[in-house]
């Protein structure tokens, strides 16, 4: 019997040298930053987005919710989406824990060029997020997304189907749409893009989104997103709405009128003549 013992504990003892079975670092966040670049978003946009997140990212009140944590530190990556498989890694999965941390990747997103490329699919946006999650180094006690985008999804899977696929995985689910008018793809965007999100793209415990209606409030609604990602959701907060909202908000509708997930699919198909693309 001694002979057993001490052949299991030598088995359990190669097994743990293996470098693949080394535990994953505990982070309080593992947060997945999926920023929209489809063409319906001007090169204005595109640079406003871009220093609005590497300002952000670095932003004292950011640094110090991460410390706050009970690690004290999160890991995060950015990809920057448009149409199924349009995908292009911004920095890969980075532990952050100080400020020089913290600089790090905001200098990273700083130096990135965004390409602008064709169509709108948060539903490969969020499935490329889950991949990530899946491949992360790290053991986050929250599991984040965290999408941006100006228009509904209008390529690739139903979004749903692929959010559904995410809360399954007990990931949660945060939105920044963005209702500006700017860019020069507005026929295919619509009016009520917070509602959109609500109903068809957030969700998970705790989940929320931060409408963004002109460019001058996008630096701050992505330091206060990231804040509340890394910490927790205060009780009162009117420039955030969580997707626990009472039906009486204008950001939710009566559960006797479901909402159409499907609005960008059909805006697509109504004027797909336009842009000549089977």
């Amino acid at each position: 019997m001694a002979r057993w013992i001490t052949a299991l504990m030598t088995a359990a003892g190669l097994v743990a040298a293996l470098p693949g079975a080394q535990a994953q670092e505990p982070v309080d966040v593992a947060l997945v930053l999926a920023v929209d670049v489809s063409r319906s978003m001007s090169p204005r946009e595109l640079t406003i987005q871009r220093e609005g997140y590497a300002a952000a990212l670095n932003h004292p009140d950011v640094v110090r919710a991460i410390a706050q944590g009970a690690y004290g530190r999160i890991a995060i990556t950015m990809f920057e989406w448009a149409g199924n498989g349009s995908i292009r890694e911004v920095f890969d999965w980075t532990l952050v824990e100080t400020a020089a941390d913290a600089d790090q990747v905001s200098a990273l997103v700083l130096d990135s060029m965004p390409l602008a490329q064709r169509r709108t699919s948060i539903s490969g946006a969020i499935k490329h997020a889950v991949k990530r999650l899946d491949e992360a180094p790290f053991d986050g006690f929250r599991k984040v997304i965290d999408v941006s985008g100006d228009g509904p999804n209008n390529h690739g899977g139903p979004v749903l189907s692929a959010r559904e696929e995410a809360l399954a995985q007990r990931i949660v689910i945060n939105g920044l749409p963005l209702m500006t008018s700017d860019g020069p793809g507005g026929g295919f965007n619509i009016g009520d893009l917070d509602t959109y999100y609500a109903e068809c793209v957030i969700g998970g415990p705790g989940s929320f989104l931060v409408p963004v209606k002109s460019w001058d409030q996008f630096p701050e609604a992505i330091r206060r997103k990231l804040i509340l990602e890394i910490g927790s959701l205060p009780d009162e907060l009117p420039a955030v709405v969580p997707a626990q909202a009472l039906p009486s908000s204008p950001f939710l509708r009566p559960s006797s009128e479901p909402y159409d997930c499907l609005i960008g699919e059909k805006i697509w198909e109504q004027r797909r003549w336009m842009f000549d693309e089977p």
